[in-house]
C-alpha cells in the first residue's frame, strides 16, 4: 500500500489545477541516479497500464509499476514546507540510507 497524507493530496489538487491536469493520475516510480542509487519521481499520467498496482488516497489516484512497488511498499508522501523550501516527502520503510542532501536513496 502506498499513501498519500492530506497535505499532499491537496498539494497534487493545487498542481493540477493550475496546470490543467484535473482529473490524472499521479505516477510514482524509482529511477536509478542520485548519489545513494535511486531516485523518486513524479507526475501525473492521464491512464495507468494494466500492470501498474493501483492505489487512491485522500482523492489523489496512484499509479506504480511492478519494479518501483518493490522499493515504494508501505511508503508514505507528505508536502512539507520549511526555511530551506518546500516539496513532497517519501517516508518510505524500505529505505536503508540516503545521500546528504536528502535526494536519493538505498534501499
Amino acid at each position: 500500500m502506498i499513501s498519500m497524507t492530506r497535505l499532499a493530496a491537496e498539494k497534487v489538487h493545487e498542481v493540477a489545477e493550475a496546470e490543467g491536469l484535473t482529473g490524472q493520475g499521479l505516477r510514482l516510480r524509482v529511477l536509478g541516479g542520485g548519489c545513494s542509487g535511486f531516485r523518486y519521481d513524479l507526475h501525473f499520467e492521464d491512464e495507468p497500464t494494466e500492470l501498474d498496482e493501483r492505489f487512491e488516497s485522500n482523492g489523489v489516484e496512484l499509479y506504480v509499476d511492478p519494479l518501483s512497488f518493490q522499493y515504494l511498499d508501505g511508503t508514505e508522501i507528505d508536502f512539507v514546507e520549511g526555511v530551506d523550501g518546500s516539496g513532497f516527502k517519501f517516508g518510505n520503510p524500505n529505505v536503508s540510507g540516503t545521500c546528504g542532501c536528502g535526494s536519493s536513496f538505498r534501499a
